[in-house]
């Protein structure tokens, strides 16, 4: 497959961009809202729910404004795909609905943001077909393509600016997905996540995933993320720099050094210390010379967000 260009809205690649933190854990153990497999995406189904979506976002959204910087919005549809929707009742009608309902309220949610004059990029959530966390259902590169297409589609045609993919643990669903967004010809951004010793779930290192997923879709993804991991878990496999670690632009990490199966069992949300987070961030950003796009994971709230700023960011 030929090279894509990224044609992501933004030109400068080096601009900062804050996101959000750990939605569905905020929900969760913040706001105490039940959530069936993880999915945040039933929520906009009804007032209430998106107007606990309005208060979780909105504090992001005036932080990255006080910072001077763009801010990336996500859709809350990283559930929203075929086999998760079926455990929670959902046809495909109403999953391509969701998703189109998800990209509209995000625009809306950022229209005060925009209006200042602030960059701002509605990103569709894509999230794996599988757990996250382990890599125990994985297709071929085909299949991934055939599988995550119809969520792409509906992020598209309701006007996402890009699409991200989370939390994916094995290189062949990765390139699948970024196939399907060339298809769509929406900009696609992949965000792997490690384990303790840095690798992903499947075994393979940060590096071969990244290089595979290039070197099979020639270079379609605009940027590569890394979310749903601690700083300490990913510093050792960046010392050793190369090439691919300049394709690495945003990172999301966890507000717990605690493993994948740890936090699965934890009953209790393990928020970490902001400012220490702050600081390992920084250093990370001596790291990865392109990192730019600053957010969270797993039980990181608006105050994370707001040291990483401080520790990361001139004052504005």
């Amino acid at each position: 497959m030929s090279s894509r260009p990224s044609s992501l809205p933004q030109p400068d690649l080096e601009t900062v961009f804050l996101t959000d933190g750990g939605l569905e854990t905020s929900l969760l153990f913040i706001e105490g809202i039940d959530l069936p497999c993880f999915a945040s995406f039933p929520l906009l189904r009804h007032e209430s729910g998106r107007q606990v979506l309005k208060r979780y976002f909105e504090p992001y959204l005036q932080t990255a404004s006080r910072h001077g910087v763009g801010f990336i919005l996500d859709t809350a549809t990283w559930r929203a795909n075929p086999d998760w929707g079926r455990k929670l009742g959902y046809t495909s009608e109403d999953l391509a609905q969701v998703n189109r309902q998800a990209v509209a309220f995000a625009r809306e949610l950022g229209r005060s943001f925009a209006l200042e004059g602030r960059s701002l990029l509605i990103d569709g959530a894509i999230g794996p077909r599988g757990d996250g966390y382990r890599a125990d259902y994985r297709m071929s590169a085909e299949e991934a393509e055939r599988y995550h297409t119809g969520q792409i589609d509906a992020l598209r045609d309701a006007g996402a600016d890009m699409v991200t993919a989370f939390t994916i643990n094995y290189a062949e669903e990765a390139i699948g997905i970024a196939r399907a967004a060339a298809k769509a010809a929406i900009p696609v951004v992949i965000s792997f996540t490690v384990e303790t010793d840095g690798k992903l779930a499947s075994g393979e290192s940060l590096q071969s995933a990244i290089e595979q997923s290039d070197r099979e879709t020639g270079g379609i993804p605009a940027y590569y993320m890394i979310n749903c991991a601690h700083p300490t878990h990913i510093e050792s496999m960046l010392s050793a720099g190369g090439s691919w670690v300049q394709r690495i632009r945003g990172l999301r990490a966890n507000a717990s050094s605690k493993s994948h199966a740890q936090l699965d069992e934890a009953e209790e949300l393990d928020s970490g210390d902001p400012t220490e987070l702050a600081r390992q961030y920084r250093d990370l950003r001596n790291m990865l010379p392109r990192l730019s796009v600053l957010g969270g994971c797993c039980g990181t709230d608006h105050r994370h967000i707001e040291a990483i700023c401080e520790a990361c960011l001139p004052q504005a």
